[in-house]
């Protein structure tokens, strides 16, 4: 045995079976000629999935939910000074209630015991009572939209701080805004003081 094939030749030989009997008997018929789509028949067809497309987007536009138009509350920057306004009172009389409120973000009247809500509350008013004896929203100095229900807010406050007789100081602040059931709730207020560090 000479190489790595078993075989003396480099392939066995294979008889060849002949011609293979067709399932068609006789010769194929020649290939049909189909007639073409009338140019009138295609404009047809192209105008009707036009009108259909226009009248599918003109559905969208009318039936889905456009939430600035239910809502009927946008935020801007005199919406946004407003609501900021009411939480920062709200923080400075201590109405807990509507500091929960609007901590909660929309969830309030959902959730069943909120005592840890309102504890949470009376602490950040507290803290913010010892720190200012009043304030007022001067500028909104940008608006950072997400969607049209959301938005971030720098805004600047003028403050009197609780026990000094420095007078007013100016502080900015960051506001994350939800608008939810006709009203802008002010989600979360983080201070951004000159003099923390």
């Amino acid at each position: 045995m000479a190489g790595p094939f078993p075989y003396p030749e480099p392939f066995p030989q294979q008889p060849h079976p002949g011609p293979v009997p067709s399932a068609y008997p006789g010769m194929l018929p020649p290939p049909v000629n189909y007639p073409k789509a009338s140019r009138r028949k295609r404009f047809v067809l192209i105008a009707v999935l036009a009108v259909a497309l226009a009248a599918a987007v003109v559905a969208v536009v009318l039936v889905a939910p456009n939430t600035r138009r239910d809502q009927g509350v946008v935020v801007t920057a005199a919406s946004a000074t407003t609501a900021i306004q009411d939480y920062l009172d709200a923080l400075i009389k201590g109405d807990d209630q509507t500091v929960a409120r609007n901590n909660s973000c929309g969830f309030f009247d959902a959730v069943k015991d909120r005592r840890s809500d309102m504890t949470l509350a009376n602490l950040t008013s507290d803290a913010f009572r010892r720190q200012y004896d009043a304030v007022r929203v001067s500028t909104i100095d940008k608006i950072v939209t997400w969607s049209p229900t959301q938005a971030q807010v720098l805004f600047t406050m003028r403050a009197t701080p609780a026990g000094r007789s420095q007078g007013e100081v100016e502080r900015q602040g960051i506001a994350q805004l939800l608008v939810q059931d006709r009203e802008i709730l002010v989600c979360s207020y983080l201070p951004r003081n000159s003099d923390q560090f």
